[in-house]
């Protein structure tokens, strides 16, 4: 079960962390599902502190959630695309509505706001070449205010992390 601590209001910016939260942090990157017992044998505390570290990096929003990761080709979702999507209009109004229909579209992994040409990149697994079309075609070019769509292909992954200390 996912732990959504994303309602919990988080301290503004970043979080001082010493050495000790920045080891439970890599333990717990590597593995969500360690025990408090395993990670305080590790880092050399009892459980109590690590337990109440824990809590405060939750609550400072340090820890934003749990989860599991997934491999793409073994759930059929092992087409992966990024798309680069400009707007017409650059508008708060319209920028909010294809960000909220993102959010929306189960195939849409990732969606970052970005610089240059283009306006949003998204990450995109679906199960096939087809699949991926039948997205294009009938959800994404259905949104609202998209001038220009363009699709790279991943052919391969050299690195994936989700670890940030």
């Amino acid at each position: 079960m996912e732990k959504d601590l994303q309602k919990e209001k988080p301290a503004n910016g970043p979080v001082e962390l010493d050495e000790k939260d920045r080891a439970i942090l890599r333990l717990l990157q590597e593995n969500a599902k360690i025990t408090v017992r395993e990670i305080a044998a590790k880092v050399h505390l009892s459980t109590t502190p690590v337990h109440e570290r824990i809590r405060r990096l939750e609550e400072t929003g340090v820890i934003r959630q749990y989860a599991t990761l997934l491999d793409h080709s073994k759930v059929k979702k092992g087409l992966l695309a990024i798309c680069y999507v400009s707007l017409k209009e650059h508008n708060k109004k319209s920028g909010a509505k294809f960000i909220k229909t993102m959010q929306e579209m189960g195939e849409v992994l990732e969606c970052y706001i970005i610089s240059g040409e283009f306006d949003f990149m998204l990450k995109v697994a679906v199960e096939s070449m087809d699949a991926y079309y039948d997205f294009h075609v009938n959800k994404l070019g259905q949104v609202e205010n998209i001038g220009h769509v363009q699709s790279t292909f991943v052919m391969g992954v050299v690195k994936q992390s989700h670890q940030l200390i």
